[in-house]
């Protein structure tokens, strides 16, 4: 994870939060990343992207200066694009009631209760990784009630709690995964904090075994997968972000060798079956083309959408970073589009793919299929 912060890399916030709850080993990486969250551009930020940086600099004992009211007024504007929007819909502001509960609960007051009643009142499919960061803001704002308010703020958090709780603990698997191995790390913080207990009893210690041997077989190698995974390792929570203690002259222990297994010498093809398919009513251009490719046994999907588009133009593909990694944001000069709620969903036969196409490693005969899809 902290080799990932370089110069020119992304700078990603989660990654600055992790590494201060958690304990950096590399303090240069550490201060190059506090460095740029500080000079980023307000402009370029998503809500979730700002309020982030804002939790990012504060674990760093920095201040954020005027990011903190700015974040108040776009959540004061903040509206979801209708009343049964997309429950992803409500995954940045809720990271923006956190940050903006830690910094001043007593102004953040009338934004989140204003939230909470959009959250009762919106029906769409649960999201694992949303009602996460919902329980831990409003979690937030629950134990930071001010002193004379009415009851009725508590009993409006209390509900959405018990209700969002209640969700999550219906995604809790045998083996103690939460949602899937992704989401688990959110999850696990969340389940730790809130002042609700899920209806399912949960097993911390089945979901901490279960992820130790995840991570032994190499499913954490993407940074944002780490930083979101970690603070739950270490026993913290993004709760513990204005909790954590900067010691001046701190010198942080030596950076951990990466472990990259090697590539094998003489590594076999594989054949990977790639369909790309549009049948959205309103998008012009209908299509649905498949390609056989051949790749290096252990190749990433990246490489084969790469082969695809050198063997035949119709596979053009364009993509674009985020914290997360690179995601396929055209095909066939198709692009996804916010306004019209589109993007491109890849997927493994039937079952939609829970790695960016940098990490996911297909197998040999895989039918990967990249679907335009509306959410």
């Amino acid at each position: 994870m902290e080799n990932s912060v370089t110069s020119s890399a992304f700078p990603n916030p989660s990654i600055l939060i992790a590494m201060n709850l958690a304990g950096a080993y590399n303090v240069e990486a550490q201060k190059l990343l506090t460095y740029k969250l500080m000079a980023s551009d307000i402009a370029d930020l998503t809500i979730g992207q700002l309020a982030l940086t804002v939790m990012a600099l504060t674990s760093s004992c920095r201040d954020p200066g005027n990011k903190v009211s700015i974040l108040h007024r776009q959540m004061e504007n903040w509206a979801p694009s209708s009343p049964n929007a997309q429950s992803s819909t409500f995954y940045g502001p809720s990271l923006a009631v956190l940050a903006l509960c830690q910094k001043n609960p007593e102004t953040t007051l009338p934004i989140a209760v204003r939230f909470a009643k959009i959250l009762l009142a919106n029906s769409s499919p649960f999201n694992t990784d949303t009602g996460a960061m919902v329980i831990l803001a409003l979690t937030c704002m629950y134990n930071k009630i001010p002193v004379g308010s009415e009851e009725g703020y508590r009993s409006l958090f209390g509900q959405v709690l018990e209700d969002v709780v209640e969700n999550i603990s219906m995604k809790i698997k045998d083996n103690g995964i939460i949602g899937d191995i992704y989401s688990t790390g959110l999850a696990m913080q969340a389940l730790s904090v809130t002042p609700k207990h899920p209806p399912k009893k949960w097993n911390c210690k089945k979901t901490m075994d279960t992820i130790l041997k995840e991570i032994e077989l190499g499913k954490f190698h993407n940074p944002m997968s780490i930083a979101q995974i970690l603070p739950s390792l270490k026993g913290k929570t993004y709760l513990d972000v204005p909790h954590v203690s900067c010691i001046p002259g701190h010198e942080g222990q030596p950076t951990l060798p990466s472990q990259t297994n090697p590539a094998p010498t003489s590594a076999s093809n594989i054949t990977i079956i790639y369909t790309i398919n549009n049948q959205l009513r309103g998008v012009e251009l209908h299509f649905n083309e498949t390609i056989n490719v051949s790749v290096k046994a252990g190749s990433v999907l990246l490489v084969v959408l790469e082969e695809a588009q050198r063997r035949s133009s119709m596979f053009k593909f364009e993509t674009t970073m985020t914290s997360w990694g690179l995601v396929v944001s055209s095909i066939n000069n198709i692009a996804e589009n916010v306004h019209h709620r589109t993007y491109w969903q890849f997927l493994s036969g039937k079952t939609p793919l829970n790695e960016g196409v940098a990490d996911y490693i297909p197998f040999n005969h895989e039918h990967i299929t990249a679907n335009f899809t509306q959410y």
